[in-house]
């Protein structure tokens, strides 16, 4: 017959899984915390990486910053020489380029007006590869603010894209400065004119704006304000032509 337990011994069984309870929860705890900073660590950890992430793919090395002393609407058809080529900021017409892509070369002084509202103009040699021309095509989407077109003047370089007061060359249109000055100027804040419009004014050539001048037409730059060629600057929403001094 099984000798029966002692409160004695009651007591220190009782004992021995009270103290068996608290060393589980105690591992519980630990565990718990454990993971808790675990997971903290790992998601300040990839908030860090992706504010790394954001501020490398805003950082831009080899641009050409240039002071801007005048911006005056001059009377459409004067020729107003600008320092550099294609120009970043300056005198200009009073309408501006609508955004969107070019085939020819477009009017500087229109274009420079486009830059003037926060605009980028990328610019290119007309004999540069047909795909490398996709490719640029193809960095716009309606809406937004660039001017894309082929340029006749002298540049540095076969890819010159430009913003207000600054400037950036390329080689190939896949050169990653130049992918990350767009996403850092385009629709840029420190313009004369922020949020201003990039469509509605003049969607003509150069060579068309020159043809119009000639024959009395273009009165006040606006040419015919219809959309870019190929590529609208604003899509089926167009912002309303903003007037100014």
């Amino acid at each position: 017959m099984a000798k029966k337990k002692t409160a004695e011994e009651r007591r220190q069984r009782a004992a021995e899984l009270k103290a068996q309870r608290l060393k589980e929860e105690r591992r519980r705890k630990i565990l718990t915390i454990s993971g808790v900073v675990t997971a903290v660590v790992l998601v300040v950890g990839l908030i860090a990486f992706l504010v790394f992430m954001e501020v490398r793919s805003r950082s831009v090395s080899n641009v050409a910053e240039y002071e801007v002393p005048s911006y005056e609407h001059v009377e459409t058809g004067q020729p107003v020489d600008y320092e550099q080529s294609p120009p970043v900021g300056g005198d200009h017409w009073s309408a501006w380029q609508n955004c969107g892509v070019y085939p020819e070369p477009v009017t500087p002084e229109f274009a420079v007006h486009s830059l003037e509202h926060g605009a980028v103009w990328i610019n290119y040699e007309p004999g540069l590869p047909e795909d490398q021309v996709e490719q640029l095509v193809g960095m716009y989407s309606a809406g937004d603010y660039l001017v894309i077109s082929p340029y006749e003047g002298e540049m540095e370089a076969p890819i010159v894209a430009s913003s207000w007061g600054r400037q950036i060359t390329a080689e190939t249109a896949d050169d990653e400065m130049l992918q990350r000055f767009v996403r850092l100027y385009e629709r840029g804040t420190d313009v004369p004119e922020p949020g201003a419009s990039c469509s509605g004014q003049v969607a003509e050539t150069a060579a068309e704006v020159e043809s119009l001048l000639a024959g009395g037409g273009a009165e006040g730059g606006e040419g015919s304000g219809g959309e870019a060629p190929d590529a609208p600057a604003e899509g089926s929403e167009e912002q309303p032509v903003e007037e100014e001094e």
